[in-house]
């Protein structure tokens, strides 16, 4: 009996690699808007990494730099704008520099049938139009833009990321709402799109790092390489986000 328990406590105390199948884990944090994008990039990097798992966790920024600083398992963390990159950096739970890898315009949509009849952002504010709350990074923006452009309306309902905005759209609980550009070209023919004035001279900008908890910072950084590297640019461009 004790000679098939030591083994197998061993194996706990070991990493993924070592024990079963030989699958590594690489827990990636990232901001609800780099779904689409870095689902693709995960198959292209399980593809040129055998034997490992890419494990993606979405939401808002701000809540995953909690999470990371509150110990949560993670090799890699990707937010949607600084200041949440900050609250981690801060936290003590990233373990290198941060670096900016993209940039993402805010933007209106509509339900594709568009019942408001809106025809831009010039007569949004009589509908019931929906955005990001103001703790996360769409949502802080969106605040921004509104203010300069002098849009006191208060919205139906303030969501927890941006995935709820675009979905309160798309399912036709909104008239419309503030997403970004990458979540419209997401959306595709589900949405129409308009420009919000000064949003291209203020884009969020985006930042990875590998975390202090990360168990292969190696694996980690190679996820980080990937999304620099001109495949990733050029995934994250055709996605609606714009490159440095």
């Amino acid at each position: 009996m004790t000679r098939m328990l030591v083994p197998a406590t061993v194996c706990l105390l070991l990493p993924l690699s070592a024990c079963g199948d030989d699958t590594m884990e690489l827990k990636v944090l990232a901001a609800a808007s780099l779904t689409e994008s870095f689902q693709e990039l995960e198959q292209r990097f399980e593809e040129d990494h055998a034997g490992v798992d890419v494990k993606l966790s979405f939401g808002s920024s701000t809540t995953l730099a909690e999470q990371a600083n509150d110990g949560a398992p993670g090799d890699v963390l990707a937010t949607a704008d600084r200041k949440s990159m900050d609250l981690a950096v801060d936290g003590g739970s990233v373990g290198g520099e941060p670096t900016e890898f993209a940039t993402n315009a805010l933007v209106l949509v509509v339900p594709t049938d568009n019942p408001a009849r809106i025809t831009g952002f010039d007569d949004f504010a009589d509908s019931d139009w929906v955005r990001c709350d103001d703790d996360v990074p769409c949502g802080r923006l969106a605040a921004t833009l509104l203010e300069e452009n002098q849009v006191d309306r208060e919205p139906a309902s303030r969501e927890i990321d941006v995935k709820s905005v675009l979905a309160k759209v798309t399912s036709g609980e909104a008239d419309a709402g503030f997403v970004y550009a990458s979540d419209a070209v997401a959306a595709g023919d589900k949405v129409k799109t308009f420009p919000v004035p000064g949003a291209e001279d203020e884009p969020n900008p985006y930042f990875i790092a590998t975390l202090e908890q990360s168990e292969d910072a190696d694996l980690a950084a190679d996820w980080l390489e990937l999304v620099g590297s001109e495949e990733g640019q050029e995934l994250l461009r055709e996605a609606g986000f714009s490159t440095p």
